[in-house]
């Protein structure tokens, strides 16, 4: 694999972690397992972002994937 692609990959997975880690919600460690019951609720503002952004983040790592297995 070309190490340019590696590169990309390793960002990609740490912007990736770290932006699903900021959605996370909940109080403690038990929102972390599922803890959290809460109701259904629309995203507004920059929590719609986060998720927009963690949407094209894992197309972005995704389709690196898939240009490294063709490299």
């Amino acid at each position: 694999m070309n190490p340019v692609v590696s590169l990309f990959q390793i960002i990609l997975g740490i912007l990736l972690v770290i932006v699903i880690i900021i959605q996370q919600k909940g109080s403690g460690i038990g929102g972390s397992f599922g803890g959290d019951m809460g109701f259904y609720r629309t995203k507004r503002g920059a929590e719609k972002l986060l998720f927009y952004i963690t949407i094209g983040l894992a197309l972005l790592f995704i389709l690196s994937s898939l240009v490294g297995l063709t490299l």
